[in-house]
């Protein structure tokens, strides 16, 4: 009597007719597991969000027991837990799908929509901007050593001069130019986005090994050829992470870039105009601060479905 083992780990069979050969299908693991990872990650988001609206109203509801003062001693609590100060989650929520003024048939929601997808415009042209420069200052650096030497240390001091300081410079040069204001708002965004994308892609650039390299020189690859064909593949997943970094950048830097160069539209001049009354409606800019947060989740997460796409076939240790 023969035994015969059957491997069920690797491959599902299908039971056929008799007399016929049964088929193995092989299992996609691959598959499975990114599907399940995806839904682990919503999941965890959606928990996340939960937890600090729960923490949000756990606040509120402790601060009206007990009036707002640490029990025992005369401390007061670091932020007020009124209706004026801390809308209930629900009061916030409830605003999106509110008239956003007055006898205006628009919702709340439809008028923070419009208003981000003007500023998430000027965010992208702002990364695309300043990815480009970043992405050439790279390729500067790594072979002019004297450039990178001298440019970067002023490179990092431009990032630690305040943004309200830059802001103002850049939209009096570009009325100066008589460009219209968007452009200040787009150069704003760029001026934020260059430095990770710079930093990230030089390293990407040197992180071949030095037997790659000296491979590549010894079948007479030049300089071009050596980065085209192994320091730019290589360099990918790190421009990738650059890119994420910099797409954050780039959304604070258009809504930071709206409330100084007066454009008028924008979530950043939406945020300012509730925030100038927040007394007649304080759930309404707490909600525009909610649809700005989404809306750079949003962009930062569309930049990591294309990472994923263009990396797919890429093997990683």
């Amino acid at each position: 009597m023969t035994a015969t083992r059957t491997a069920t780990s690797s491959v599902d069979v299908e039971a056929e007719p008799a007399g016929q050969v049964k088929r193995a299908t092989p299992r996609r693991p691959g598959r499975v597991s990114a599907a399940k990872n995806r839904v682990l990650n919503a999941a965890g988001a959606v928990l996340v969000v939960a937890v600090l609206a729960s923490m949000w109203e756990g606040y509120k509801a402790l601060g009206r027991a007990v009036g707002d003062v640490v029990p025992g001693t005369r401390v007061s609590f670091p932020v007020a837990t009124d209706d004026l100060s801390m809308p209930h989650v629900w009061s916030i929520l409830g605003a999106l799908v509110e008239p956003a003024r007055r006898g205006d048939p628009m919702s709340l929601g439809s008028y923070l929509a419009g208003e981000t997808s003007v500023t998430l415009r000027e965010a992208f042209y702002g990364l695309v901007a300043g990815s480009s420069l970043g992405l050439v200052l790279a390729v500067l650096f790594l072979h002019v050593v004297p450039l990178n030497k001298g440019l970067m240390p002023w490179l990092v001091a431009s990032q630690t001069v305040p943004l309200v300081a830059i802001a103002p410079m850049i939209v009096i040069w570009s009325g100066k130019a008589g460009a219209p204001p968007w452009v200040a708002v787009t150069g704003i965004a760029a001026y934020l986005a260059f430095f990770p994308v710079t930093i990230n892609a030089l390293r990407g650039l040197t992180s071949p090994p030095k037997v790659q390299l000296d491979f590549m020189r010894s079948v007479g690859a030049n300089r071009w050829q050596v980065l085209g064909w192994l320091r730019v593949p290589a360099a990918l997943p790190f421009v990738f992470a650059g890119l994420r970094l910099a797409a954050t950048a780039s959304v604070v830097g258009a809504i930071v870039g709206e409330l100084s160069a007066g454009t008028g539209r924008g979530i950043g001049r939406a945020i300012l105009t509730f925030a100038y009354y927040y007394s007649n409606g304080p759930e309404k800019l707490y909600a525009a601060v909610l649809v700005a947060a989404a809306a750079g989740i949003v962009f930062v997460q569309s930049l990591a479905l294309i990472e994923r796409m263009a990396l797919r076939h890429r093997h990683t240790r």
